[in-house]
Parts: structure tokens; sequence; C-alpha cells
């Protein structure tokens, strides 16, 4: 029956295709709200939710609204449509388990994340940071996880001890140490994806790194996880899925020469990677000095990794 009303009053014909997983509602949102058009975003959506209801697709596009308004540093409009969103996130879920839906998991993290930042930038870090702290514990072993540590990581994680990496499995190289026995060296931690293409593209300038800095000390660990899916989104075992890896590893990785690539879900956890790639530089005594989800540029990067070899020279 929603089909037919938003057919009738024309909205899905103007839908792009969506991206991925996404709905096609919550692309259109997302073009509109990250271009700068929020007003755009929410006149499109409440053409939607005239049409069809508070669906979970309506849900997921106004969780864009949220971020679109925090790009653009409208904190509190921020902070009071993420509130909104997860409040629409909660009521539709009502009893089922969240990753049932495939909406209201982007939704919903994307909420927690907006609120937590726009806390952040308006001077309430410590609020922020129990926010998300207690955000973590209520949505334990759910897909929001990784997204709900990567922005606690974001506030608190540099400065710390790195958490330690599970070895045991890995893709390629030698077999994964623990982190500590690289002590006295620092480390670049570039987390990737089998199907991403931003880490396809963040491989040469880590690679670049690896040349510059390598003989100075540097080392580079690139660990990976199943995601359960291999090309084209195909279902696959573990056992399948890393055969897959390695294939991928050996056509687009392999120029990062002998390095560990542990194999596992519980680092990407640990340090919260629910985007690919995430770059994390720990110094030679095991402290956490950069913490980057996403891509980063070379000067960025060489720039951190010069200070932390200036700074252990004898």
């Amino acid at each position: 029956m929603n089909a037919v009303r938003l057919l009738t009053a024309g909205l899905l014909l103007m839908l792009p295709a969506a991206a991925g997983g996404e709905s096609p509602v919550a692309t259109r949102a997302r073009i509109s709200a990250m271009s700068g058009d929020v007003a755009g975003a929410r006149q499109f959506l409440k053409k939607y939710r005239d049409a069809a209801g508070v669906t979970p697709e309506y849900i997921e596009g106004l969780s864009w609204v949220s971020r679109g308004e925090l790009a653009g540093k409208q904190f509190a409009a921020a902070e009071a449509t993420a509130g909104e969103v997860r409040k629409l996130a909660l009521t539709k879920l009502g009893m089922r388990r969240l990753d049932t839906d495939p909406n209201l998991p982007v939704a919903l993290g994307a909420a927690i994340e907006v609120e937590a930042q726009a806390a952040a930038a308006t001077g309430r870090r410590d609020q922020a940071v129990a926010f998300l702290r207690t955000e973590a514990e209520k949505w334990r072993g759910t897909s929001i996880v990784p997204r709900i540590r990567k922005n606690l990581n974001l506030l608190t994680l540099e400065g710390k001890p790195a958490p330690p990496l599970e070895g045991g499995r890995f893709v390629a190289g030698p077999p994964p140490r623990p982190l500590e026995q690289h002590r006295g060296h620092p480390v670049l931690l570039f987390f990737w994806a089998h199907w991403c293409s931003d880490c396809k593209n963040q491989i040469a300038i880590v690679r670049q790194l690896q040349a510059q800095y390598g003989p100075r000390g540097l080392e580079v660990i690139a660990p990976t996880r199943h995601y359960g899916y291999t090309a084209g989104g195909e279902d696959a075992p573990p056992e399948v899925e890393t055969r897959y890896i390695q294939a991928v590893y050996q056509q687009f990785y392999s120029g990062l020469g002998k390095v560990e690539t542990p194999l596992s879900e519980k680092n990407f956890e640990s340090y919260g990677v629910s985007t690919t790639p995430t770059l994390a530089l720990v110094d030679a005594r095991g402290v956490v000095r950069m913490y980057n989800p996403g891509n980063a540029d070379y000067a960025a990067l060489a720039a951190r990794v010069e200070r932390l070899l200036r700074e252990q020279r004898p």
C-alpha cells in the first residue's frame, strides 16, 4: 500500500539509486543534507512521511539531516534532530532485536554519534563520553557498538595505552605478535576491509610512509576482519571468505611486504573500527598518538611519524 501511495505522490521516481545497502529515501536525504541543503532534505522527508508515515527508511533519512546539521556546525539543531531520530528508532524497534532491521541500526548509530559529537563540540566532552559509554553497554552485542566505540576513541584514545591486538588467524606475512612486542618502534595500524575502495586508495600512502620511515624504525600492521560475504555481497562462511580476503590482499596490498595481518573481529571492536580505513599511530612506548577513522593524506601522517621519531631519539 505504501509503495502505491509513494508512486502516486511521484516520490520514488525522483529517487536516485541507493548506494550499497542504503535505502533510496536515505540516499536522497543524504545527498541534499551533506551538500548543505538541510532544508531541502527536510522538505523531501516531510513529503515522504505524509505519504508513507514514519518508516525505518524515513528515520534513516532523518539521521542524515542531523549529520548535515552537525557538518554545518548547527550543533543545537543537530543534537535535537538526533534526539528525535533516537526516539523514533526506539519506538519503531519496540521489542525486536536491533539488527533485525537494515535501516534502524544505521539511524540509531548515527543519532548516538551526532548527539555525542554535538555535546563535545559545545564544551560538554565529559557528558559526551559518559553518554557513549552508557550506549555502548546498552547495545552490547549489536552492530552499532563499533561505531559507538569509534566515537569514544575519538574523544579518549589518544594519549592512552593502545588496546591489545588479537593474533591467531592472519591473512599473509608472518604470524602476528602481541602489540607489546613491537615496543621500541612506532607502529602504524592500518585497518582495512576486503570490500573497501578507500582502503585500496590509502595503500599507496601507507607504502610511501613505509619507504620513507621504515628504515628509521616505523612498523606497519594491517588488521582486517570477516564480514560474512565476498564479491558482490554473496554470503560466505569464514573459510571461503578467508580465501577471498587472501586473494584481495595479494592483488591490492602485497606491496606492503611482510607485514603482520591479523584477522579478527575483536580487533575492530576494540579499536572502534566502523569506518575503513582507520589509521592509528602508536608510539615506541605503546601509547596511541593518533586515531583517524577514514583516509588521511601523506603530509599529515608523515608529520606525525616524524614527530614520534624525533621524540624517541636518545
